[in-house]
């Protein structure tokens, strides 16, 4: 697989400065950081989270774990993680697990973790295990301009 035509489409639409990097398929994000020879607090990871309000994408960088008390606490909802048979639905174009940080090009409502914002560039799944989008954090932000972020993580 190739990167997710909702991505491509989304970035192209944006008019966004991206490049792909090619990494071998990895079970975990830290391992793809690994392989991919990038600071694991440059790669966003999602999780995907749900209450009676609908569907939320949590993004936090892979050095990290979503503090789900936190997250609950700073959003007032009850969130719950989504079985992994959802994310086949939410994210029909994406490989299972390789889930990009672009919520909006999915429909979905986002926070993200304040620590992507440190680094000066920013890797996430493409939407395969194939391949991280790279792109600078200035272009990150960006994209994210109307994302509420707030630190909603735990360093490993």
């Amino acid at each position: 697989m190739s990167m997710a035509p909702s991505v491509r489409q989304y970035l192209d639409s944006h008019r966004v400065r991206y490049d792909t990097l090619p990494h071998p398929r990895t079970a975990t994000s830290m391992h793809t950081a690994q392989l991919a020879h990038i600071p694991g607090d440059n790669l966003a990871k999602c999780v995907v989270l749900k209450d009676r309000r609908g569907y939320l994408l949590a993004v936090v960088p892979a050095t990290h774990r979503l503090d789900l008390d936190l997250l609950r606490e700073h959003t007032h909802r009850d969130l719950v993680m989504v079985d992994e048979s959802e994310l086949t639905t939410l994210f029909s174009d994406c490989d299972p697990g390789a889930i990009p940080p672009l919520a909006d090009a999915y429909g979905l409502d986002c926070v993200f973790d304040d620590r992507l914002l440190e680094p000066d560039d920013i890797y996430f799944e493409a939407g395969d295990h194939e391949q991280l989008v790279h792109l600078s954090t200035e272009q990150y932000r960006l994209l994210m301009s109307g994302v509420p972020h707030r630190p909603i993580s735990r360093h490993v």
